[in-house]
């Protein structure tokens, strides 16, 4: 919420005007006592047309992970190069095209200039900042290397950002032919099948259950070619909403795990994920535990969560840290079993995860390159099959009336 308010400098009574967002009243006079006002008058302040349109767009506003990189690297650059905290963060908010970037970025020095830390001020904007991006802040806060905790977030960041575009473009080829299947056919059921379904009426030929099949769905795109869009387009979205539900997590990941090429590729991606921030996090001085709270929270799928979660438990125990990535071997593969055995018989824990990570990476990054390869024969079966029970269904009432000639 956003307040107006006035406020005496404590030290000279100096009355001051201005605005704050706070959560409420309270909130804004114990911020102005702690930065040396006494509160004086607090009002909410009403919110205009411009400012409400200003709100819906800040709703669609959003901050890229391109964007953060590039945060993230400037500011540890202009850090190792001796400029003050506040005074990096005032270039940055110069220097940024990004509206909702910028106010945040405005934030953050407000609140840096009010007495708070770096991680504490990053923490108050949870959907631009995660909590591996806050925890690594905050532990290079405390260990005096805050520059190079901001180079480990950049480059942890950039190799996240990097698997996920090269996954994306590999299924970008598939996509976009399954897409123009889509409209091919809507339209041939439109225009094509109608021509030939009235060939055949006039011809009184008897139809197969296939052509009759066709012959209705074309007859109902035809008459309806609108709402025939309509329904796919809707449908298509059920269905995205449907893998985006909560109770389909777990079925539909136990499906892509089990998916022949794809569910390796998933096996590989979660160790490497797993392996990268536990990495990160443990080199930046997180305790272990914390550190696999934070890797729960990264990993996507819902049973590696149930893993590490059991990892946290069974570390507070007293357990080694390697057990529970033994006793399942099925989801993250021996290598990081062994790798994180030999981690902590030789006190380099972090080391033997960034090998882990280097490695998984490096084997997705092959088989994306290898996927389009991959899924182009399934595609023209796919596709094969679909034009060929197309053609049957339609050419053989044309034989069976040959026949009769």
């Amino acid at each position: 919420m956003l307040f107006s308010y006035t406020a005496k400098v404590k030290d000279t009574g100096e009355l001051t005007e201005g605005q704050a967002e706070a959560l409420d009243r309270f909130a804004l006079a114990h911020e102005l006592r702690s930065r040396g006002f006494v509160p004086v008058s607090i009002s909410e302040k009403g919110v205009g047309f411009l400012e409400k349109f200003g709100t819906m767009n800040s709703i669609f506003a959003r901050v890229k992970l391109s964007e953060q990189i590039i945060f993230t690297k400037n500011l540890s650059g202009m850090l190792k190069a001796g400029l003050a905290l506040s005074r990096g963060l005032s270039v940055l908010e110069k220097q940024t095209k990004n509206p909702e970037l910028n106010k945040i970025i405005g934030n953050l020095l407000h609140d840096i200039d009010g007495g708070e830390t770096f991680s504490a001020a990053l923490a108050k904007h949870p959907k631009v900042f995660s909590k591996l991006f806050t925890s690594m802040i905050r532990a290079g806060e405390e260990s005096g290397n805050l520059a190079g905790a901001l180079l480990d977030i950049g480059e942890n960041l950039e190799k996240s950002n990097s698997l996920t575009k090269k996954i994306r473009g590999a299924l970008i080829y598939p996509g976009v032919i399954l897409s123009a299947m889509v409209v091919i056919g809507v339209l041939m059921f439109a225009f094509v099948v109608p021509t030939l379904a009235g060939t055949f009426k006039e011809l009184g030929v008897t139809l197969p259950l296939s052509t009759q099949l066709l012959v209705a769905v074309g007859t109902f795109f035809s008459e309806h070619l609108i709402l025939s869009f309509v329904i796919i387009i809707g449908t298509a979205f059920a269905i995205f909403s449907i893998f985006r539900a909560k109770m389909m997590a777990r079925p539909i990941d136990f499906l892509v795990l089990r998916l022949p090429v794809v569910g390796n590729l998933a096996r590989e991606l979660n160790t490497a994920r797993t392996a990268r921030t536990m990495s990160s996090l443990l080199s930046s001085g997180v305790s272990i535990t914390r550190a696999v709270e934070i890797t729960e929270d990264v990993v996507q799928n819902v049973y590696y969560k149930e893993i590490l979660s059991q990892v946290k438990v069974e570390v507070e125990k007293g357990a080694p840290f390697s057990k529970i990535f033994v006793e399942n071997s099925k989801l993250y593969p021996i290598m990081m079993s062994e790798m994180v055995e030999v981690g902590e018989e030789t006190g380099k824990l972090s080391d033997m995860l960034h090998e882990v990570a280097l490695f998984y990476e490096a084997e997705i990054e092959n088989k994306t390159k290898n996927l389009s390869t991959i899924i182009e024969p399934v595609l023209m079966i796919f596709i094969g099959a679909a034009v060929g029970f197309f053609a049957i269904s339609m050419i053989s009432p044309l034989y069976s009336v040959l026949g009769q000639i």
